[in-house]
C-alpha cells in the first residue's frame, strides 16, 4: 500500500509547487537590503567628474536612488518618467550609471534631460554589486535614516510610482506591505 502512497503524496506536493509558482510575479525579486542600510559610496559625478555624489550627502531626507546606463533600452523608456517625476520635487533622484562610457552619459543628460540631483559615474560596477543590481533599470527607496524601505526591477511605471512608491514617500504606507 505505501509504494502506490508514497509516488502519490509526492505528485500532490509537486503539484502544489507548481500552483504557487503559476501565482508569483516573475519581475518579482526579493531584495536583502529591504530594512537594512542602503549601501556606502562614493563616486565621481557624470555632470562633473572633479566632484564627487556621495551617499552620504542624502542622509536625512528620502531619496531615490536609480540604476541606469545608455546601453540600456528599458533607462531610456523609463527616464522621461524620471524627469516628471524630477519636476514634481516629490522626491530627489540620485543616478547611479552603471559600467556606461562618461560622453555617452554626459550626451544622455544634456540631451534627455537630467532627472537627477547628481548622478555616479560607476564604471567597474562596484556599487551596483553593493546594492545587488544585476540588471538596469533598477530603482531603490531609501528612507531619511538611510535605510532601503523599497526596490523596483525595471522600468518605473505611473502606476509603479503612483501605488507603491508614492504611499511610502508620503507616510500612506508601511514598507511592510510593499513588494521589494
Amino acid at each position: 500500500m505505501w509504494r502506490f502512497l508514497i509516488p502519490g503524496l509526492v505528485f500532490a506536493v509537486l503539484i502544489g509547487f507548481f500552483v504557487i509558482g503559476l501565482k508569483r510575479d516573475p519581475s518579482y525579486v526579493p531584495s536583502p537590503l529591504i530594512g537594512k542600510a542602503a549601501p556606502a559610496f562614493s563616486l565621481s559625478k557624470v555632470e562633473d567628474p572633479t566632484q564627487q555624489v556621495s551617499d552620504k550627502d542624502f542622509v536625512g531626507r528620502k531619496h531615490l536612488v536609480n540604476v541606469w546606463a545608455t546601453w540600456c533600452g528599458g533607462c531610456r523608456q523609463e527616464h522621461e518618467f524620471l524627469v516628471a517625476i524630477a519636476k514634481q520635487n516629490v522626491i530627489p533622484i540620485v543616478g547611479i550609471d552603471w559600467k556606461d562610457e562618461l560622453p555617452l552619459a554626459q550626451r544622455w543628460l544634456t540631451q534627455l534631460g537630467n532627472p537627477y540631483v547628481a548622478t555616479g559615474f560607476d564604471m567597474e560596477g562596484r556599487v551596483a554589486i553593493d546594492y545587488g543590481v544585476y540588471g538596469a533599470p533598477e530603482t531603490f527607496l531609501v528612507d531619511e535614516h538611510g535605510i532601503v524601505i523599497y526596490k523596483h526591477v525595471g522600468i518605473l511605471t505611473v502606476e509603479v510610482w503612483q501605488n507603491e512608491m508614492l504611499p511610502l514617500i508620503t507616510g500612506k504606507a508601511t514598507a511592510n506591505g510593499a513588494r521589494t
